[in-house]
């Protein structure tokens, strides 16, 4: 008798996805609830649970293969698998022989074993395996049932200099055959999360009569701060102070008096927001992701970092859910952790404007009449002019370069 894994529902208007990794391949043993494949959304990466215990069947659809929710995907057989005899017992039978075997080399992957192995990992991982032409086989997986993680695999990038540098006499030859170093390419087929987001993003750029307004910020008064209240602001709440909570408070005080970088176009009509669900631009394995701090105007400083803290955990870990992406009416992004000096944000539809972090640097500017160096960062508010105004936009970005220079403004609402 055998039971249909189909595929879960997904989230609101997500009608597919795409087989990321079968994480049980026939015969292994399967129990209630244990995950047997991980599917890729638009957004984020579901495991697929199985319904009942016993034995892995047929897999219908194979890894990058599309698959519409409610279509079957897999059967679990009923017994007790195959995972006991995988490990072969007899071989402790022939004690002289197998001793003489593990003494010996252990035999190279073959060209189809490493090709196997390496479709079994996660599109992620498998790209960092062949980027730093890793044998997978060879690294100690730390995940769920002892899978590759991209961690793991660039623990073994960084340990493989020593290692990989003996066998490079060994191919010498070769090169010196041809006198020309070896030139590659490779084509990687891309994930469903980053086919949506350059659709997405083209889409923007399509849709929106975006615009881009800068400024820059003095950011001594906010480093001071945390300075300051560093130490005491994590003891009592358990969560660093960061520049982020700082931002996003500006931003809901500078949304209060300009609602339209708060809201979106819906046909011909505009629909304001009196609440702030502020999308932070995350960089997850898979690609940039945008989970959502919901009712981010009410919430306190500590309120803030810790729900930034835990979405950027989660992003990193793949554990985001549908509900955590979904909404959002305006989004920061901070292109400063990477090192940017400047940039041109796009915008993420249906919101109407994206605010760009950006490095921060000492630059010589002029205060009282005189040069002095302060730490400085750029600002940008990239807008749908269709909605906001050059005069509210320019407003909005100003009242933010206020509040930061000048944070007491935060508390009294000014």
């Amino acid at each position: 008798m055998s039971t249909e894994v189909k595929v879960p529902t997904l989230g609101e208007s997500v009608t597919e996805a795409t087989i990321g990794e079968w994480l049980k391949q026939p015969g292994d043993a399967v129990a209630a609830d244990e995950p047997i494949a991980s599917l890729e959304t638009d957004k984020v990466a579901v495991e697929v649970p199985s319904p009942v215990a016993g034995v892995m069947g047929q897999q219908v659809a194979a890894v990058g293969d599309t698959v519409n929710v409610g279509a079957v995907i897999a059967t679990i057989e009923a017994g007790g698998g195959k995972a006991a005899s995988a490990a072969p017992a007899p071989a402790a039978a022939p004690a002289p022989a197998a001793k003489a075997e593990a003494a010996a080399p252990a035999p190279a992957t073959t060209g189809d074993e490493a090709a196997d192995t390496v479709t079994t990992l996660s599109p992620a991982v498998r790209r960092l395996v062949l980027e730093h032409g890793l044998d997978p086989s060879k690294i100690k997986g730390s995940g769920k049932d002892g899978r590759l993680t991209k961690e793991d695999v660039l623990a073994a990038a960084n340990a493989a200099p020593d290692a990989a540098a003996a066998p490079a006499p060994a191919a010498a030859p070769a090169p010196a055959a041809s006198g020309a170093p070896g030139r590659r390419e490779e084509r990687v087929k891309m994930t469903r999360m980053r086919q949506t987001i350059a659709k997405r993003l083209k889409s923007a750029q399509d849709t929106a009569a975006m615009l881009t307004t800068f400024n820059d910020c003095d950011m001594s008064a906010v480093i001071e701060a945390r300075e300051k209240y560093r130490d005491g602001f994590e003891k009592k709440h358990g969560v660093r102070l960061g520049f982020m909570s700082f931002f996003t408070k500006a931003v809901a005080l500078a949304a209060h008096d300009i609602p339209a970088v708060n809201g979106r176009i819906d046909g011909d009509e505009i629909v304001y927001y009196d609440y702030l669900d502020v999308s932070i631009a995350v960089s997850a394995p898979n690609g940039l992701v945008v989970p959502i701090v919901r009712n981010a105007d009410s919430l306190s400083f500590a309120g803030i970092e810790k729900a930034i803290a835990d979405l950027g955990k989660r992003a990193k870990e793949g554990t985001l859910t549908m509900e955590d992406m979904t909404g959002g009416t305006f989004t920061i992004s901070n292109g400063g952790v990477f090192g940017g000096l400047m940039s041109t944000p796009i915008i993420n539809p249906p919101q109407s404007a994206v605010l760009g972090l950006h490095r921060i640097e000492d630059r010589p500017v002029v205060r009282n009449g005189e040069i002095v160096i302060r730490p400085m960062m750029y600002l940008a508010l990239s807008y749908d002019h269709r909605l906001v105004d050059g005069r509210e936009a320019v407003t909005f970005l100003k009242t933010i370069k206020e509040a930061i220079e000048d944070p007491t403004r935060l508390l009294i609402d000014l």
